[in-house]
């Protein structure tokens, strides 16, 4: 069978605690302002309160501002040299070229995405961005310089399920409105269940409800060093994921084998489906 031709699956991730072990910005671009990580969410988390703001809007204006008060413009290139110092969870690096060739085995095609809150131009800098079909991602718009002067994107916990539709219905572009149009189970790019979300904490829920509640796969991750597992228990034991693990990314990993689980689970499902495509085209007489 011609690979396009093969059933796919998309694994879409939160990027922030989830592959990485603390938010993007905190590694080396609030840093390199010369301000406290805690400071610069203090003021930001201060100035949405006050003026009934988005979070999401509020840290990517005090992005700006800082960087004015500091004479550093926000060069996209700026981003990405951040992204690129971000550090992963054991394993991340290695993580796609495994699930793609374990589900190659399995007659399944993987499509990688990142839905996330960060900053799209920190996840570009970073070294595994060239593996994700997309990333949806808070992002600016740029001037003719190069230099961020105002969002483009703010992608928070409620808006990110757009991107799941996107996804399914194959209209990827942000500015696609068709995402709303109806669209019958057996035209969709890639079925509902056969998407898998893996997040992190409450701000992944609607996601990982949408994917759970039409047949896909929720998975929640915590940090091994922390050990810190209540979000994860309280997300299971309220039903909205299927499983959970530490953000270990290897191949020996526990995530690692619930994905192997799934992918087999999938691949059980298309042969089951296309058996059935098969009888009924003998009953018909058409074989």
């Amino acid at each position: 069978m011609e690979s396009s031709l093969r059933p796919k699956i998309a694994i879409c991730y939160d990027f922030d605690k989830t592959l990485s072990p603390d938010d993007m910005q905190t590694f080396t671009l609030i840093p390199s302002f010369g301000i406290d990580k805690a400071v610069f969410w203090d003021a930001s988390n201060k100035l949405a309160v006050e003026n009934r703001m988005d979070k999401n809007l509020a840290w990517m204006y005090e992005l700006i501002r800082f960087s004015n008060f500091n004479d550093r413009s926000l060069h996209r290139d700026y981003f990405r040299q951040a992204g690129a110092d971000v550090p992963l969870y054991s394993g991340v690096t290695a993580w796609f070229d495994a699930v793609n060739a374990y589900a190659g085995q399995c007659g399944i095609d993987v499509e990688h995405y990142i839905i996330s809150s960060g900053l799209k131009e920190i996840i570009e800098g970073s070294p595994i961005a060239h593996h994700f079909e997309r990333i949806y991602a808070s992002s600016y718009y740029y001037n003719a310089d190069d230099v961020a002067v105002w969002p483009a994107q703010a992608i928070n916990y409620t808006n990110k399920t757009q991107y799941i539709f996107r996804i399914a219905k194959g209209f990827l572009e942000e500015y696609d409105d068709r995402v709303n149009d109806s669209m019958p189970e057996g035209d969709l790019r890639i079925p509902y269940e056969n998407i898998v979300y893996i997040g992190d904490s409450e701000t992944d829920i609607p996601c990982m409800r949408l994917v759970k509640s039409k047949g896909g796969y929720s998975i929640g991750v915590f940090d091994p060093i922390k050990n810190n597992r209540s979000r994860v228990h309280q997300l299971f034991n309220d039903d909205r994921i299927d499983f959970y693990a530490p953000a270990d990314y290897t191949e020996t990993g526990e995530l690692f084998g619930f994905m192997r689980k799934i992918i087999c689970d999938v691949a059980a499902k298309e042969q089951i489906k296309a058996e059935k495509e098969r009888l009924s085209l003998q009953a018909k007489g058409l074989l």
